[in-house]
């Protein structure tokens, strides 16, 4: 289920400077490389919750590809791993679920639609759910999660978001709605970028 992991802001005199404190991409990474166990849903949420991603912070990661979203590596370790996707007007992941990753995504410009689905008792999947998200809105995505993001094609303009993935991904489980079919693919290969 997509976990929507923004915070209320509150007014509070007991609220401290450092909590009120605003994150880089390159303060996410050093945040994150700190890491010495993989970190909860609720943390991952917490640091995109507190980012403040310029578009200096994102010109190295921001470049897209025709036909489908483009993947760009910030950061990864053992624990965690930061991307930046890039997407034009009508791109979109397969449906699928994170294969024992849980990951928080902050869109950082644009409009992401975000498909929830589920399986029946026969294993098919079907729909559920959507969810539109704008600029500097968090969500989140649990173990064992089923959902597809994209950019809508009547948005008209390109979508950035970050992502973080704990652990790190790696081969994905891919659904056909109506299907008990389960296929597999590998986000690394489909990744650009050196990282920080």
């Amino acid at each position: 289920m997509s976990t929507n992991i923004e915070q209320p802001v509150t007014q509070s005199a007991t609220i401290s400077e450092e909590q009120m404190r605003r994150f880089s991409l390159q303060e996410i990474a050093r945040t994150l490389a700190d890491c010495e166990a993989v970190p909860t849903l609720e943390k991952l949420g917490g640091i995109l919750q507190k980012a403040e991603v310029t578009c200096d912070d994102l010109r190295p990661y921001r470049s897209f590809k025709p036909g489908t979203y483009a993947r760009h590596r910030v950061f990864r370790n053992e624990f965690v791993e930061m991307l930046v996707l890039c997407w034009r007007p009508g791109q979109r992941t397969p449906i699928h679920d994170h294969n024992g990753s849980h990951g928080a995504v902050m869109v950082c410009e644009g409009v992401m639609w975000e498909t929830l689905f589920a399986l029946d008792e026969d294993q098919k999947l079907f729909y559920r759910s959507g969810r539109e998200w704008r600029a500097c809105q968090v969500t989140g995505a649990e173990v064992p999660d089923i959902h597809q993001l994209g950019n809508p094609e009547v948005s008209g303009r390109d979508l950035v978001t970050l992502h973080i993935y704990a652990p790190p991904l790696t081969v994905l489980n891919t659904y056909r709605v109506g299907s008990a079919e389960v296929g597999h693919y590998t986000p690394d290969q489909f990744m650009d970028g050196a990282g920080i």
